[in-house]
């Protein structure tokens, strides 16, 4: 029963449309898609790359995941981008908002002291967003990849 609970889980939504409110946010996606490429190190990179409008601001989102650590971790990275309407700030409430329209799960925001925003993702988050059909596949085909 869980491997067919899982299957269903898996690619059963579709994120072009969409739409959900989540603390007072309207979030509504228009699309997205997930590629691999190569980091500096030589380690293949998960891209997750989503428009979206949060609060009538349409905008593309990218979130870069990669393994690291000891127990080879998925972690994935997002940088609040200055030029966005309303700044950093409103910037990663907008990307925490969509993340945790997609997933159910907030994702970790931290300031650095050049004033730059990372917005981090674990597994769970990878996992949440493992339910849409645009990016299941590629999900799925890197987290074979890269596991030990």
């Amino acid at each position: 029963m869980e491997v067919m609970e899982e299957g269903r889980a898996r690619g059963s939504l579709r994120l072009a449309g969409f739409e959900r409110e989540v603390d007072g946010r309207l979030v509504k996606v228009v699309g997205g898609g997930a590629q691999f490429d190569k980091g500096g190190s030589g380690r293949t990179l998960l891209r997750i790359r989503i428009t979206a409008e949060v609060d009538g601001v349409r905008s593309d989102y990218t979130m870069t995941f990669g393994r690291y650590g000891a127990n080879n971790a998925a972690v994935g990275r997002a940088y609040a981008r200055a030029d966005a309407p309303g700044g950093r700030e409103a910037d990663a409430e907008r990307l925490s908002a969509l993340v945790k329209t997609l997933t159910g799960k907030r994702p970790r925001v931290y300031r650095r002291s050049d004033g730059r925003i990372i917005i981090k993702c674990y597994e769970g988050h990878l996992e949440g967003l493992a339910r849409y059909a645009e990016l299941a596949d590629a999900i799925a085909k890197w987290l074979e990849e890269t596991g030990r």
